[in-house]
C-alpha cells in the first residue's frame, strides 16, 4: 500500500463526524492491511465508540504480532475503554511479549473489562516450548488471582483460564493442586454467582475426564 493511500485513509478517518462515517473510514483503514495503520487504529480505540472500536480491534488483530511493540506502548491510563480494547487485542494475538502488560492490567487496573481481557490473555498466551517455568507460573498465578477477583466476569474468565492451562500444559504438582483448589472454590456455594459456579463445574468435569 502506498504512503499516499494510507495518508488518504487517515485523512478520511479524521474528517468523519458520525458513527457510520467513522465505521466506514475505519473499515477502509483496516482493509489496507498495512502495519503503518496500527497507530491510527489504536487512536480509534480511544474514541469511546464501541461500534468503531470493534472494527478497529479486528483490524489490529488482522495485522498480527508485528504490531505488539506498538500495543505495548499504547495503553492510555485515562481511558479505560481504550485500555480494554488494547488488552483484548493483545490477548487475541497470544504473543508472550504481552505477559508483563497483561499481568499489570490484571493486578492494577480498576476496570473489570480490562481485568477480564487480561485474564483471557494469560489463559491463552502461546508460550514457546523453550520458555522457562517462570512464564507459565506467572500466567498461572495471575489466573489464581483472577479467581479471587471482586467482579464475577473476571472470576468467570479465571475458570476458563485455569481449565485451559490445566488441560493444555504440564504444570508442577503444586500449581495443579492450587488450580484445582481454586476451581473447586469457584464451583462451590461459596461462589455467589451461579454462572461462575457452572463454568467452574464444567472445567472440573473436563479436567477430570482428561
Amino acid at each position: 500500500m502506498t504512503t499516499t493511500g494510507l495518508a488518504q485513509a487517515i485523512q478520511t478517518l479524521d474528517r468523519a463526524t458520525s458513527t457510520p462515517e467513522l465505521v466506514r473510514a475505519t473499515q477502509a483503514l483496516c482493509a489496507l492491511n498495512d502495519l503503518e495503520a496500527a497507530k491510527p487504529l489504536v487512536k480509534v480505540l480511544g474514541f469511546n465508540n464501541p461500534a468503531v472500536a470493534a472494527v478497529a480491534t479486528q483490524g489490529l488483530i488482522q495485522l498480527g504480532r508485528d504490531i505488539v511493540p506498538t500495543l505495548l506502548v499504547s495503553l492510555d491510563s485515562r481511558n479505560y475503554g481504550a485500555r480494554a480494547w488494547v488488552v483484548k487485542v493483545l490477548a487475541a494475538l497470544r504473543d508472550p511479549r504481552g505477559l508483563d502488560l497483561l499481568e499489570h492490567a490484571l493486578q492494577a487496573d480498576i476496570a473489570p473489562s480490562v481485568r477480564r481481557s487480561a485474564t483471557r490473555g494469560l489463559a491463552d498466551l502461546e508460550l514457546p516450548k523453550d520458555a522457562g517455568e517462570d512464564q507459565l507460573e506467572r500466567c498461572f498465578q495471575g489466573l489464581l488471582k483472577a479467581g479471587r477477583d471482586d467482579e464475577w466476569v473476571v472470576r468467570y474468565a479465571a475458570a476458563y483460564g485455569l481449565e485451559q492451562r490445566l488441560l493444555g500444559t504440564t504444570v508442577s504438582q503444586q500449581l495443579a493442586e492450587q488450580g484445582h483448589a481454586s476451581l473447586k472454590q469457584l464451583a462451590s456455594n461459596a461462589e455467589g454467582v451461579r454462572v461462575v459456579q457452572l463454568r467452574a463445574q464444567r472445567a472440573l468435569q473436563r479436567i477430570n475426564a482428561g
